[in-house]
């Protein structure tokens, strides 16, 4: 396969007939039988004055670094997520090895403390006068 090199002084002649309107991207390609479909549009984008084929991209202040900043906390909350599954198997296996050592079943603990913990509300207590 030959590769062809086109020197920077032919892609900017290529480049001025297209952006002087004298030929489109494609007549030009045709005209210097070039292979490649997007070159002369590469070209013009890389090379070009800039009205054809630049894309700007206008943001305010506070977007400028929102994409960095999401990344980092997709990040932070990744971590988080993985450390609370840690955690949840390390309870579950704490749990598994304390309900061997007691001589109970996992289900039947589970069934004697299935409300959770329940704290005992104190009475009020009644003011001497």
């Amino acid at each position: 396969m030959n590769v062809i090199r086109y020197s920077k002084a032919f892609k900017m002649q290529c480049v001025g007939e297209v952006e002087s309107g004298k030929a489109s991207a494609s007549a030009v390609q045709r005209k210097y039988r070039m292979k490649g479909t997007d070159t002369v549009i590469r070209w013009v984008r890389q090379f070009g004055s800039g009205r054809y084929g630049k894309v700007v991209r206008v943001e305010k202040a506070g977007e400028v670094n929102e994409a960095a900043q999401l990344r980092r906390d997709l990040r932070r909350v990744k971590e988080a997520l993985a450390d609370m599954h840690m955690e949840l198997a390390l309870e579950q296996a704490y749990l598994l090895v304390a309900c061997e050592e007691m001589d109970q079943s996992l289900e039947a603990f589970k069934k004697k403390h299935a409300g959770g913990r329940r704290i005992r509300q104190s009475r009020p207590t009644r003011s001497l006068k």
